[in-house]
């Protein structure tokens, strides 16, 4: 076999053991270390000493030298200086201060809080609480970043309310699913720093590229929820005055200013330093996470066993993101150095496609990928492959990126393997199925594929707030 044909093999193998369930990252990190010591095996250079000693040389060193050489080889070093790089990559500093400040505002009781008064405050408009719910879910999404906290969180809060107040099950599922995934798309989102650290792109112009179509989406899920309400109100009945009463003005203006207003304004802060240039994202981050511990006290929620959880979920979090880089690098390197990518790209050149054609083709896989693998594996292992191939067909990284984001929200809502719909039914009534939960998730596949074409066709909804804030940079 060719070295060429061998980063085939090895790519295959690699498939082959995720679909047997093996641990992703130590899967990258043993193959890639197995068909490394192939590709840089050396001789020479690995047991020059041993080829040295005198013939009178004792079995101990003899032995000794020859399982030095046994190591000596390059695979090795090319690991232990990948691990370095990504413990060193100062973009990444800034995944466990965000998942930190998830973690302790998920603890801290404000969700509850907020998802009322919103719904006292959205009481007239068709499905009140399925809007009410959305903005919720789109505000938590966005302190987390973390799909299975706020599919799980608002499941227990808003999904057993709004089946009291006699919301068909699939109408309302599909609402609390589809707002818990918004959280990997709109900043600040984790899953954009790990691909601004996998791709090369500036984490301040994806955050403001991302903004947009975060918010377009949004609208959508909202246009869709009142639309639906208004043509078929028995979907979800208007609340009556006991279930949801009405509150003055005053009250509910204080309401606000106690529930909605402080975890908006943690997030406008974070964002806005981040965009605006006033901190890095790293620094952003830690202003992130000190202000969620001064929530939490502030709403008495701070205990030291939450704390401690907190500090637990996300060193395992990171943890988890840290190694998978490890792998995905040490297995890319290989795959590299015997050829892999020169074949793919050859393929993909062969194919004639246009720009249009292979991002379709790009998306279509990344898609499918979504169903058996979670985003931080697509994004660290398979998005790489396809970013050498952007300039081939002149497509900017950033617009690919936000695509990509996109894109995912797909896999945690695509039956069969809807992650989002085995959040909620883990923890929903047993009277609520989870064809249910699958019939109402699927219009939300449609709305992002919607959006997506929206960003075809007007590509300025990814490319006008960066352009505006930084200057051109194409």
């Amino acid at each position: 076999m060719t070295d060429p044909q061998i980063a085939l093999f090895m790519l295959g193998i690699f498939i082959f053991c995720v679909f047997l369930g093996f641990p992703i990252a130590f899967t990258l990190m043993a193959i890639g270390i197995g068909f490394g010591y192939y590709a840089y095996y050396d001789p020479g250079r690995m047991w020059r000493a041993f080829n040295r000693l005198e013939d009178d040389a004792g079995l101990w060193e003899s032995t000794r030298l020859w399982i030095e050489g046994l190591y000596n080889n390059r695979i090795f070093d090319l690991f232990v200086n990948q691990t370095y790089t990504v413990i060193s990559n100062e973009v990444l500093t800034a995944v466990p201060l965000f998942l930190f400040m998830g973690y302790i505002v998920e603890r801290a009781n404000i969700v509850d809080k907020l998802f009322s008064t919103l719904a006292v405050a959205t009481r007239s408009i068709p499905g009140a609480l399925g809007v009410a719910a959305l903005i919720t879910c789109a505000l938590f999404a966005t302190a987390t970043g973390i799909v299975g906290a706020v599919v799980t969180l608002m499941g227990l809060l808003a999904f057993p309310q709004m089946l009291r107040m006699r919301y068909s099950h699939s109408f309302a599922a599909g609402i609390i699913c589809a707002g818990g995934t918004l959280g990997i798309l709109i900043p600040p989102s984790i899953m954009l720093i790990v691909y601004a650290a996998a791709s090369g792109v500036s984490i301040v112009r994806l955050y403001a590229a991302a903004l947009l179509p975060g918010l377009v989406l949004v609208g959508l899920y909202f246009i869709y929820i009142v639309t639906r309400a208004i043509l078929n109100p028995t979907l979800a009945p208007k609340p009556t005055e006991e279930e949801v009463p009405s509150l003055p003005l005053g009250k509910l203006l204080w309401l606000l200013a106690t529930s909605f207003l402080p975890l908006a304004m943690l997030i406008l802060a974070v964002l806005g330093s981040i965009l605006f240039g006033l901190a890095t994202p790293t620094e952003a981050a830690s202003i992130g996470a000190l202000g969620g511990i001064l929530l939490a006290i502030a709403y008495r929620a701070m205990t030291f066993d939450r704390l401690r959880e907190s500090v637990y979920l996300t060193v395992r979090t990171t943890a988890m993101v840290c190694w998978l880089f490890v792998g995905s690098y040490t297995f890319s390197a290989v795959f590299s150095y015997l050829g892999g990518e020169q074949v793919i790209a050859e393929f993909v050149a062969g194919l004639d496609l246009t720009p249009i054609q292979f991002l379709l083709m790009a998306q279509l896989i990344i898609f499918l990928l979504g169903w058996p693998l979670e985003w931080s594996e697509i994004i660290i292992i398979f998005v790489p492959i396809f970013l050498p191939l952007l300039p081939m067909f002149g497509i900017d990284p950033l617009f690919f990126g936000v695509l990509v984001a996109l894109n995912l929200q797909t896999s945690f809502l695509t039956p069969p393997m809807a992650m989002s719909a085995y959040y909620l039914k883990g923890i929903a009534p047993a009277n609520v199925k989870l064809t249910e939960i699958f019939s109402g998730v699927l219009p939300y596949c449609g709305l992002v594929i919607i959006a997506m074409v929206l960003m075809y066709v007007f590509p300025q909804i990814v490319f006008s707030l960066p352009d505006a804030v930084y200057g051109v940079a194409r």
